[in-house]
């Protein structure tokens, strides 16, 4: 088939490996003029690095460069994604600085309306496969009295537009938002702004890299047992024990993550002690520690206004400021929103994005990949995790063996009834913070479970068995993909996907 691919970050570019390993003819577009997705140079704010350390979040045929910090940069992301490209052959597929700004389905598949240095065209596809991110487009609220606040000289930007931290030298700064970007943001431009503020509407836990200073807390969390100590929808194994008879002792140990985090960093003395119980972090997702931000705040370099938020912006003397809904003032002549993102895809007809989703907004994927009402489609990345490469990796693997068709499918009402209950787990596990039904944190290796078990090409009892006690290694699948081309090059020649009905 011929193969359209939108979006050249991490998904993008794993997807187009592996389905041209199989012979797809595959062409990936990006509106970007590089690789990268969220770590590309058009998107990177001064301080980001990786939550996963530099060994787990990895290809599972391509290690990173032993050189590089525990926690890369962006750059240095970027950097591997693009040597990743080179490696593979899949830079002589890309179609850079390449918008696709509609994609209409017919018969036999899909006309693509592209956008490029060339100017506009149409392309055509047999089968599109959608990677642009969960995290694609940044969402910023409104204020009233933007105009007001513009007026006198302020700016409002996501984050994803500060580029340099120069960009705000001498500046008050204001970040809004308390997540990884937030402290990241307002540690990088510390040195540069005249002040800086981070306004935050709710406290939340964040997971120091090493925990009492000692242990890195990818031995405590990024391990199957980690993960088991988070119930999962339907319990195996050691998890009958933890979520059984010793559920009390699985609760001590998540719960005593809290305290041992606020006496490492003196949350009290700071005021920044969290509400609720460390179990909870999972709600929103695990934030890693940003390096500096608490020495920051006990500097008095940096402000944190906690269990606050922004009502309006406004002039004042002259000056731009924001309102908090105390009633308080701050001169901010720049206010950065480190206010997360929205998934979408705003190249597809509103007929198919209507059929692509359930009331609330929720995107109606089976296995995070099959859309469960629309053919000839599919989402690679849609599974964001903990180990995005190697789960993304699993997802193409995936795809390959569904446009084969040789994945077993359920009949169309048995799929819908499963996304169903996938995300009213999640509603329930993560209190509805699962970005639509795309991120799965924390039940990462259930997932790669998941979509290995339908296609028959788990890893061996004793690699998974190893993975509980030490991080996930995505070497321990570099054989996945190897052996699902052996089986299709053996088996009948391909035929078309399974219909969905």
């Amino acid at each position: 088939m011929r193969i359209g691919i939108v979006g050249a970050g991490v998904a993008g570019l794993v997807t187009a490996k592996v389905l041209t390993e199989v012979g797809h003819d595959v062409v990936v577009y990006d509106r970007t003029p590089d690789v990268g997705g969220v770590w590309s140079a058009t998107r990177r704010y001064p301080g980001l690095c990786t939550q996963s350390p530099r060994d787990t979040y990895a290809f599972s045929d391509f290690p990173m460069p032993r050189d590089l910090p525990e926690w890369p940069s962006g750059e240095q992301v970027q950097a591997y994604l693009e040597a990743y490209a080179a490696h593979t052959g899949v830079d002589r597929l890309l179609r850079l600085d390449t918008e696709v700004t509609a994609a209409v389905p017919h018969d036999a598949g899909w006309t693509l309306t592209i956008s490029g240095p060339h100017g506009a065209g149409t392309d055509t596809v047999d089968h599109l496969v959608v990677a642009n991110g969960v995290f694609c487009e940044p969402s910023v609220p409104t204020f009233p009295g933007v105009d007001e606040f513009t007026a006198a000289g302020g700016r409002v930007l996501p984050a994803t537009e500060l580029h340099d931290a120069e960009q705000v030298r001498d500046r008050h700064v204001v970040v809004l938002g308390y997540g990884k970007t937030a402290c990241d943001v307002a540690v990088a431009v510390g040195g540069t702004a005249a002040a800086t503020t981070v306004v935050a509407r709710q406290l939340v836990w964040k997971v120091p890299r090493f925990v009492g200073g000692f242990l890195n807390f990818k031995h405590l969390l990024l391990t199957r047992l980690g993960e088991s100590l988070f119930r999962y929808r339907s319990l195996r194994g050691i998890e009958k024990f933890l979520h059984g008879p010793a559920n009390g002792l699985r609760s001590r140990i998540l719960d005593s993550l809290g305290p041992v985090s606020a006496r490492q960093f003196g949350l009290r003395e700071l005021d920044l002690v969290p509400t609720g119980c460390f179990e909870d972090i999972v709600r929103g997702a695990i934030g890693l520690t940003t390096d500096g931000f608490y020495e920051a705040v006990r500097a008095g370099e940096v402000a944190v206004r906690r269990d606050r938020t922004i009502v309006r912006l406004l002039e004042k003397d002259g000056a731009p400021h924001v309102e908090l809904d105390d009633g308080a003032v701050v001169r901010a002549d720049t206010l950065v929103c480190a206010t997360g993102f929205r998934q979408g895809v705003p190249f597809l007809p509103d007929d198919v994005v209507a059929r692509l989703h359930d009331e609330r907004g929720n995107f109606l994927l089976y296995r995070q990949i099959l859309p469960t009402d629309v053919d000839r489609l599919t989402f690679a990345g849609y599974n964001s995790s903990f180990f995005s490469p190697l789960n993304a990796e699993m997802a193409a693997a995936w795809i390959a063996a569904h446009l084969a068709g040789r994945v077993d499918l359920p009949a169309a009402a048995a799929m819908r009834r499963h996304v169903d209950e996938q995300i009213a787990f999640m509603d329930a596990a993560t209190d509805g913070h699962h970005a639509r039904g795309t991120k799965i944190i924390p039940f990462s290796l259930h997932n790669v479970d998941e979509v290995l078990g339908d296609l028959d090409l788990d890893i061996s009892r004793g690699a998974r068995v190893k993975q509980y006690l030490n991080p996930v290694d995505p070497a321990a699948y570099a054989g996945v993909a190897p052996r699902l081309r052996a089986r299709l090059a053996a088996e009948a020649p391909s035929q078309e996907p399974v219909a969905q009905t």
